[in-house]
């Protein structure tokens, strides 16, 4: 069939309007297409928040870091007698390590706080530093052991708090010296001003080597809290749970003091100088968090 000049352009023009129309429906119909959403992120923990609390006497830092937000705050505090009994500081950073990686430990009532090294010039008369170090960095020698007991003014500090605080104390036959008054050095004067500032509800304190769990007292008897934490933990890591520590006199204690002022406190020492006793302490401590008062 055969189609006239006129026809033939009316059919092409139709053609070509279809065509036209066809393509606008598509690009319209690309334009007002809803983009598929974003697949969600994970919020990030921006743990811990890291706060320099004071200085040692020979000016290093002494760090404090908080996991959670918590009102209720649990405190934990390793190195205290320094490089003496360092392993108490590589459970407090092996702690730390466990809370990045754990942060639904920390209950939304709660928050954590770990100094790790309360004493980091007598860390580093043994390890060389007062960041991390491994087990292969501390010295041997048993009279640099003894040194890194004491801070370099050569102060017992867990004699140098407000609980019967005297001049001198004995420690292995030996005078030793607890300040010049209750809370003369800068690292427990440190340890006092955060404690007074944050007042946590109970504060651990990891030490070595009696084995066993330790309740504090100072003129009032024992706190009823720190009876239940002090249990909590030796229970489920299984250590003895002591209510008095008498293997000598203590005065100037820390855990003394902080019952003097309310505040329970438990004392944690590890079974030897150079293990940290990791899933033991792990127990105790969920025992611990699950025992405070909601």
């Amino acid at each position: 069939m055969r189609f006239s000049k006129s026809k033939k352009a009316v059919l092409y023009g139709a053609v070509g309007l279809l065509v036209a129309l066809g393509i606008v429906a598509w690009v319209m119909t690309r334009s007002s297409a809803v983009p598929p959403k974003p697949a969600p992120v994970a919020a990030t923990i921006e743990w811990p928040h890291e706060e320099v609390i004071g200085t040692s006497v020979e000016g290093r830092a002494i760090t404090a870091y908080t996991y959670g937000s918590g009102a209720m705050k649990i405190l934990f505090v390793g190195g205290m007698h320094g490089g003496y009994e360092w392993n108490s500081v590589m459970l407090a950073y092996q702690f730390m390590d466990y809370l990045k990686a754990h942060p639904t430990l920390v209950a939304s009532q709660l928050s954590i706080a770990v100094i790790p090294a309360l004493n980091p010039d007598g860390l580093y008369k043994v390890v060389g530093t007062t960041g991390r170090f491994s087990a292969a960095d501390a010295s041997t020698d048993a009279a640099v052991l003894a040194s890194g007991r004491f801070n370099a003014h050569g102060v017992d500090l867990n004699r140098n708090f407000a609980c019967h605080w005297q001049a001198k104390s004995m420690w292995k036959g030996r005078e030793v010296s607890e300040g010049t008054a209750a809370f003369s050095e800068p690292e427990s004067q440190a340890l006092r001003a955060y404690v007074l500032a944050e007042r946590p509800v109970v504060v651990v304190f990891w030490h070595s080597q009696a084995n066993a769990v330790y309740a504090s007292e100072c003129d009032e008897g024992i706190l009823p809290l720190t009876t239940t934490s002090m249990n909590a933990y030796a229970k489920a890591a299984g250590y003895p749970a002591v209510a008095s520590f008498d293997a000598y006199p203590i005065t100037g204690d820390s855990e003394g003091w902080l019952a003097s002022i309310g505040i329970p406190a438990i004392t944690v020492e590890l079974q030897t100088h150079t293990t940290i006793e990791w899933d033991k302490n792990l127990a105790g401590i969920k025992a611990l968090l699950a025992s405070v008062p909601q």
